[in-house]
């Protein structure tokens, strides 16, 4: 960031000797340009990172440039969803991230897994967004079930055999969890679920839906 501020105030005293505005200008552009080259290329992702979080970054950057990246304009184009590119991501560990490692999960932290997503999304973000929702499944099951939901939900999860979403949003409501009205009332063995979700990610092709209810 020194280089950029430290560039533009160069910039500004050059300016002063200049009476062509449009070759001011044109000094400014090219600047600027060189100034954002060398400030991303001199940034390191992996300053204050542990050697084990350092290596997950790799794998995660090297499967977004050799996966997400060359197909990312297609798969928009094409209205394409990469289930077989999604699901190939566990082999790195990823359908699981947040889970205990006895169901098959990766054990990570919260600051871990940011930096595999962020840099999963070098490659292709929607695709990104899409994992992070399914990982997000998979540790409130962890998290929040039982036993015996835990050992049949949580293997298949890991390991993206299943695939899931996580049905937050309504139409009355957004996104806002505090304010959703979907309710469910115990039947017996079961529950009744009144309500209505809306933009779900992945619904057309996910196999586990966790719906958000009072």
């Amino acid at each position: 960031m020194f280089k950029v501020i430290n560039s533009c105030t160069r910039l500004a005293s050059y300016a002063n000797k200049y009476t062509n505005k449009a070759k001011v200008f044109y000094n400014f552009k090219c600047l600027a340009s060189f100034t954002k080259r060398d400030y991303s290329s001199s940034l390191d992702m992996s300053i204050g990172l542990s050697d084990e979080v350092k290596e997950f970054q790799l794998l995660a950057l090297d499967f977004a440039k050799k996966e997400l990246e060359p197909n990312m304009q297609k798969w928009d184009e094409q209205g394409h969803f990469p289930v077989d590119v999604i699901k190939r991501s566990a082999n790195l560990g990823f359908g699981g991230l947040y889970c205990d490692e006895k169901y098959g999960g990766t054990g990570l932290s919260r600051l871990a897994t940011s930096v595999i997503f962020e840099a999963l999304s070098t490659g292709c973000v929607s695709t990104t967004a899409y994992i992070s929702i399914h990982n997000m499944v998979a540790w409130m099951v962890d998290s929040f079930g039982n036993e015996k939901q835990k050992n049949k939900w949580l293997p298949s999860l890991t390991a993206m055999e299943k695939l899931s979403s996580y049905c937050l949003t309504e139409p009355g409501s957004g996104s806002d969890a505090a304010a959703l009205i979907t309710s469910a009332k115990q039947d017996g063995d079961n529950y009744i679920l009144n309500g209505s979700k809306s933009f779900i990610s992945g619904a057309t092709v996910s196999d586990v839906y966790l719906v958000m209810v009072r």
